[in-house]
């Protein structure tokens, strides 16, 4: 079968080395191959739909025949559909190809500590339906109500062929074992969620973090996809989650928790954690954190904390309105968040950091707080370009579809 063109030299010479391990590797084969060029041709079709084979071919590098080959292929397990035939200057008239978006249906979830949102999404990651549900009571009381709700969702789509489930959860997912090894603000340690899920639906679950959800989602069809391998996803809600895409590849660690820095201690005499430890960044950076230092502002701050308490929406409305202790909390909250991104951009030196939360609704007003500090922060090196994420994308919920979509179009790990 037909390989693919070398790289440039210079997308080549940025690539790091990757080492075999010769403890745990798979060799290569002719099936490799096949599946890898089909990857290939399969991304191209996602990427620049509607286009022709002879374009695929153009693009990828692969033989003409080794394009209509896999095309076909792809049209027969009905991944892709033929469209519009063109009109060339002359020669043959191609005929255009497109995704399938309709082919499988994928469930995504995401679980926040006070609401789950659950969508039905095409191929595409457009949703079909959205709908939501309270984040309460226990755990195993969680559980079973969202498996009643996802396994409800499935039965009233009959007509739909399910490919999976993804869940986005607010705390570190064990890659071996796929549990939720800690969710601090949910107070939840060692859920399997996996399981109840999958037996109650029938669909495989795929879990994750929401922090590498959202890297994955710009990944997958954000706006820097093809131009960044190196991003870091900062999510600003009740906590603080960071995902990690270094040479295009999600950092997870050996048993999926890296990048855990919402629970960084900056301060061990500081407030004291949902986690249990003293000062963590999201103890100063978190939406959470806002609303407390609006409370703290106002005469017997503490004491009304606990007889009433704003949300972080209504207290950037109040912002907005010219409230100045609203707008000093959130002066200060960015503060913080743009001294814990001048932390990882040090230590990890990305192209690009992006914000995902509410927090970006009031984005004029924080971003050149959050960028000074991190320019003052980051040692006068290069600093990485600084993006809000747009919430009416909802990349953590966009991000759990592609947990599942990744499957079918990643490259096949060789060693």
């Amino acid at each position: 079968m037909g390989q693919a063109r070398r790289q440039p030299v210079d997308q080549a010479a940025n690539d790091v080395m990757r080492k075999i391990d010769l403890a745990n590797f798979r060799g290569a084969t002719s099936e490799t191959a096949r599946d890898i060029n089909r990857c290939i041709v399969l991304n191209l079709i996602r990427k620049h739909q509607p286009i022709s084979r002879a374009d695929v071919a153009r693009h990828s590098g692969l033989q003409k025949s080794t394009v209509s080959a896999i095309t076909e292929g792809l049209i027969a397990d009905r991944w892709v559909l033929e469209g519009a035939v063109g009109r060339p200057a002359r020669g043959r008239r191609p005929t255009f190809l497109h995704l399938n978006a309709e082919r499988a249906g994928i469930i995504g979830i995401n679980v926040r500590p006070t609401e789950t949102q659950i969508a039905l999404a095409r191929l595409d990651t457009s949703f079909i339906a959205e709908g939501s549900m309270p984040t309460a009571g226990t755990s195993a009381e969680f559980t079973e109500l969202l498996c009643q709700r996802v396994s409800d969702l499935v039965k009233s789509h009959s007509e739909i062929y399910f490919e999976g489930i993804g869940v986005s959860l607010p705390g570190r997912v064990d890659s071996r074992t796929q549990k939720l090894v800690f969710a601090p603000n949910l107070k939840w340690r060692d859920l399997d969620l996996k399981t109840p899920l999958e037996r109650a639906t029938g669909l495989p679950v795929e879990l994750e973090n929401a922090a590498n959800a959202c890297a994955l989602a710009e990944i997958w069809s954000g706006r820097y996809a093809e131009s960044v391998r190196n991003l870091i996803a900062v999510t600003v809600s009740e906590g603080i989650g960071v995902g990690l895409m270094m040479n295009g590849q999600l950092v997870v660690g050996a048993t999926g928790i890296a990048g855990e820095f919402g629970h960084v201690s900056i301060n061990e005499d500081g407030p004291l954690c949902n986690c249990g430890n003293r000062g963590c960044w999201e103890v100063y950076a978190s939406n959470v954190a806002a609303v407390n230092y609006y409370y703290e502002s106002l005469p017997g701050g503490n004491r009304k904390r606990k007889e009433t308490r704003i949300s972080f929406g209504q207290l950037l409305a109040l912002a907005r309105q010219g409230d100045e202790k609203a707008g000093a909390a959130l002066d200060r909250m960015a503060h913080y968040l743009g001294a814990g991104i001048a932390m990882l951009a040090s230590g990890f030196s990305p192209e690009l950091v992006m914000v995902v939360g509410e927090v970006t609704e009031a984005w004029e007003r924080v971003e050149p707080i959050i960028t000074g500090t991190l320019k003052r922060r980051s040692l006068g090196l290069a600093t990485p370009r600084l993006v809000p994420t747009d919430p009416a994308r909802q990349p953590r919920l966009r991000g759990a579809v592609v947990l599942v979509l990744q499957k079918h179009f990643s490259v096949p790990q060789i060693a």
